[in-house]
């Protein structure tokens, strides 16, 4: 068994006696543990917020190109380390190897990207309405933050938050999903080595009720001044209404029912290739993944039969083989929740893609697979076909190896019922109109709108985020997201030896505006 992984307040490792644990175990092998955890409970969030308000302060004077190199070294050390990173991500959310290099690569990115922010804090000088004053504008840090993330990127998303906060000057407090700990420690190692002080930056383990308690208690003795969150909805919806209560915005990053329409002029094989990825890779456990095809009436029938045609050849099993579209299930809870989905099947849908709907197993066998299915918490690929905007499959997320379909008429048709489930966070075209992209493209709800592309894949100088019940409209990565973790300052400077007054004591001019040359 690995050792235990505690909390960490003002950079240390607190003694974890009588504590509960979390154990957390590779989901394509169960009988082996990843790590076991010591949960925290909400004083100690509270006083990991508390450190980080002691701390804030010193890590801000410090310069920002300077904070830049901290993190620049943080790029340099998630090189250094990249395989044995990714393969920590295989192991314990069962990430196929190639997506958890993609998410490794992806902090790289991100570093490589906020390094040279450091040197582009920029404020601006404004002239002023008067002579002899000067006008500014400067970032300054927010304070405190707290970051909440899950566990199904333990290591990418995070660092969309982490990265910009820490270079921002301002302190972090980061409670990582219990079961992607192992991910999270490994990640806070590398954070910590990179020359961040003590102090600065803590990772509280712990459950979501003592998280959201602790959260709660920090708010309202003003020890946390942003929130960072990736989740649910549901749980966004929460932590939304809770900064609200203290005037805060939190940034939500929450879940998604991401449409892919495919017009009737689209490059069939190729939307073909974007809906498979989009559906079924990460077994469909991505806030981006697709949630429903919407195929014009025209091409229904023959991109169906491709589509099916596809998943049921699809290479399903042990994530550490390269071939293999997706692997297990995260966790037994998240298969308790696909489950539940898999219920919302009703009588006029029908269900294709596999051999077998639910587990995979020596009783419900998928052809093709890779690997030993009782090992793990594998899943066949499910396509529903005939979905209506009344059915709960239609209208809610549905976490994993899940993908409706159905069809539409026009173009009006395909994007109202793109926007319909009231998510917005990222949607899909496939054609080779120009003016049904740029139409869809102005028309929907969607924070990010691909074509001719999958659902999924962020870069990481490009803003991600979502509306409606995907978010509140704040962004991550890309400068977008200095706005999370910055606040502007002005100043106005006024070198004349008087007083001058705003709007009042400016110059007049005195214009003839009835002037009119003669014709």
């Amino acid at each position: 068994m690995s050792s235990l992984l505690v909390s960490t307040v003002g950079g240390r490792s607190l003694d974890a006696p009588g504590a509960a644990r979390f154990v957390s175990t590779d989901p394509a092998h169960l009988d082996q543990v990843v790590a076991e955890v010591a949960l925290a409970d909400a004083d100690t969030f509270v006083a990991a917020c508390r450190s980080a308000r002691r701390a804030q302060r010193d890590w801000a004077d410090v310069p920002a190109p300077v904070r830049g190199r901290v993190i620049a070294n943080l790029g340099r050390l998630v090189e250094a380390n990249f395989e044995a990173l990714a393969a920590l991500v295989t192991r314990e959310v069962g990430k196929t190897i190639a997506e958890a290099r993609g998410e490794v690569q992806e902090i790289v990115d991100t570093c490589d990207f906020f390094l040279g922010e450091g040197r582009r804090l920029y404020g601006q000088t404004v002239p002023s309405e008067m002579p002899d004053k000067q006008l500014f504008t400067f970032r300054v840090p927010v304070g405190v933050t707290a970051i909440i993330t899950a566990g199904n990127f333990p290591v990418a998303v995070p660092s969309w938050y982490l990265v910009p906060a820490l270079l921002c000057g301002n302190a972090v407090v980061w409670k990582p999903a219990e079961y992607s700990a192992a991910c999270a420690d490994a990640f806070a190692q590398l954070i910590r080595r990179a020359g961040v002080p003590d102090g600065v930056f803590d990772v509280i383990f712990a459950d979501g009720e003592s998280t959201f308690a602790g959260l709660e208690r920090a708010l309202s003795a003003g020890l946390v001044d942003k929130i960072g969150f990736t989740g649910s909805s549901e749980v966004g919806a929460r932590i939304g209404e809770l900064a609200g209560r203290h005037l805060q915005s939190a940034c939500l990053e929450l879940g998604g029912k991401n449409p892919m329409i495919v017009t009737e002029d689209a490059d069939l094989d190729l939307a073909v290739h974007g809906a498979l990825f989009a559906g079924f890779g990460t077994a469909g456990q991505r806030c981006t993944s697709l949630g429903t095809l919407i195929v014009h009436e025209d091409v229904l029938e023959a991109f169906t039969a491709r589509l099916e045609d596809a998943v049921r050849r699809a290479p399903i099993g042990d994530p550490t083989d390269p071939s293999v579209l997706y692997g297990p299930l995260m966790t037994e809870r998240f298969e308790a929740r696909f489950g539940e989905f898999l219920d919302w099947v009703e009588a006029h849908h029908r269900v294709s893609g596999s051999s077998g709907v639910g587990r995979i197993g020596a009783a419900n066998p998928r052809d093709g697979f890779v690997g030993d299915p009782e090992a793990g918490l594998y899943h066949h690929p499910v396509l529903v076909h005939g979905v209506r905007p009344e059915d709960k499959i239609f209208q809610q997320e549905t976490f994993g190896p899940l993908v409706g379909v159905t069809g539409y008429g026009t173009l009006d048709e395909a994007i109202e019922l793109a926007d319909a489930p009231g998510y917005g966070l990222s949607a899909a075209i496939y054609t080779t109109d120009p003016r049904k992209a740029f139409t869809f493209r102005r028309r929907t709800r969607a924070g990010m709108v691909s074509v001719n592309n999958s659902t999924s894949g962020a870069e990481a100088h490009l803003p991600f985020g979502g509306n409606g019940k995907s978010g509140n409209g704040s962004r991550q990565s890309g400068v977008w997201v200095l706005d999370q973790f910055t606040r502007w300052q002005s100043m106005n400077w006024d070198y004349s030896g008087r007083l001058q007054r705003a709007q009042m004591d400016t110059l007049e001019i005195s214009p003839d505006l009835d002037y009119r040359l003669s014709q």
